[in-house]
């Protein structure tokens, strides 16, 4: 394999803050192998001249976005956290609920409310917070794509697709955080119920 260097005249780099150059190398051959003959050529030109970081494309345009890659795996860690952390705060404050209601629960059942029905109720109750702050996060999230929009990848800043799959999954962690506690005072009988009142 032959390495032919164009034949043009380059100008030295200007003095001062840039000490460093960059030579890019196309070929149809692989790129791996060209590594050791590039280098062979530079120091042939000129001895002096330290070689350094011999990257392919992908290895550079990897390099390149590590910083936005990183950020990107912090911040959907940290929205997975904060994730957990809400559905388990509104677990145990529907807990708490359910909880403080089970004498009402009781009572219904007795009276002859149907499970479907007191579950439905629970869970209204406990959606109706969830719905409440859901608007005003997505509203607040509209509002602020803007100042993020440098950090958005393959999307636009409004886009729909993205707040329906995020809405979608708040309203379903809240509904898994309410319903558990809530079947769990389904199954009590209510008579016992009532004897714990």
């Amino acid at each position: 394999m032959r390495i032919r260097l164009p034949n043009k005249r380059y100008k030295p780099l200007f003095e001062g803050d840039a000490n460093d150059g960059t030579l890019a190398v196309r070929s149809s051959h692989d790129v791996s192998e060209l590594a050791l003959p590039v280098q062979q050529i530079i120091q042939s030109q000129d001895r002096d001249l330290p070689v350094s970081d011999v990257l392919t494309m992908d290895q550079l345009l990897g390099k390149s976005t590590l910083d936005q890659s990183f950020d990107a795996t912090l911040i959907t860690a940290l929205a997975v956290l904060s994730l957990l952390l809400a559905v388990a705060g509104l677990f145990g404050v529907l807990s708490y609920l359910v909880a403080q209601r089970s004498g009402e629960i009781g009572i219904r059942m007795a009276l002859g409310a149907q499970r479907p029905q007191v579950l439905g109720g629970m869970l209204a109750d406990g959606l109706q917070p969830a719905l409440v702050r859901l608007v005003l996060g997505l509203a607040a999230g509209a509002a602020t794509t803007q100042f993020i929009k440098s950090m958005l990848y393959e999307t636009q800043p409004l886009d729909p697709a993205v707040f329906v799959a995020v809405a979608a999954l708040l309203i379903a962690s809240a509904a898994l955080a309410g319903m558990v506690p809530a079947w769990r005072a389904l199954r009590l009988h209510p008579m016992r119920v009532l004897r714990m009142e």
